[in-house]
């Protein structure tokens, strides 16, 4: 029987580590990569092509809900399992606008984690017991689960400058990071703020922290 091929994407080592004992010890699985940002974990996803991607949320230079986007719409038939610690609506919501296939928290059991990998293998949603909760309760409220979708109107490439800007990078920085030029960093910036709304640095960052681009 074919193993299941696994990336993994977490920006703490330890954590890694951790994850990659558990799967060593499963027959059907085999972890084939590891990453420790966004741009790294779409890289790799490129080259290794695996079945399925275990991805964090806040992850350096690019998130892990804008990797989730890129490695889904890149390779369709990759699942994305997203392993956080973060429990509540508004991530819950863009991990499922994103493409990923599950949300589940980090502090689940080992038996949880390892079912989840298989479901989502094998084209099945899922989601932590506390999470559905938080969906269950949000679809009370409202009526449907409707993403919110003000960050959306950005190409993918401008949300990786926004989450770059928003993280400290200068614009020489961020141009050397993406390989493009200083100028066309600096046509990406105003055209963020063009369809934002926004006027300054200090609005981009506080708009990238509501809107869970990157974390404080």
């Amino acid at each position: 029987m074919a193993k299941i091929r696994i990336l993994l994407a977490d920006d703490h080592t330890i954590l890694r580590e951790g994850i990659r004992s558990l799967l060593d010890d499963e027959a059907d699985m085999e972890v084939v990569g590891e990453a420790e940002d966004g741009m790294q974990a779409v890289k790799l996803a490129n080259q290794l092509e695996p079945d399925v991607v275990i991805m964090d949320i806040a992850m350096p230079l690019l998130n892990g809900l804008e990797a989730t986007r890129q490695i889904r719409r890149n390779h369709p038939q990759t699942k994305v399992l997203i392993l956080t610690m973060h429990e509540n609506e508004e991530y819950i919501r863009q991990v499922l606008a994103s493409g990923a296939m599950g949300y589940i928290l980090k502090d689940a059991a080992a038996r949880e984690l390892l079912d989840a990998i298989r479901a989502v293998h094998r084209g099945e949603a899922i989601l932590s017991p506390a999470v559905t909760r938080l969906v269950i309760e949000d679809y009370l409220r409202w009526g449907e689960l409707q993403p919110q979708n003000d960050a959306s109107i950005l190409s993918p490439r401008e949300r990786q400058v926004l989450q770059l800007i928003a993280e400290g990078y200068t614009n020489k920085q961020i141009a050397e990071i993406l390989s493009i030029s200083i100028k066309t960093v600096q046509a990406h910036r105003t055209s963020i703020m063009n369809k934002l709304d926004l006027h300054d640095r200090g609005e981009l960052i506080k708009y990238a922290i509501q809107k869970k681009i990157i974390e404080i």
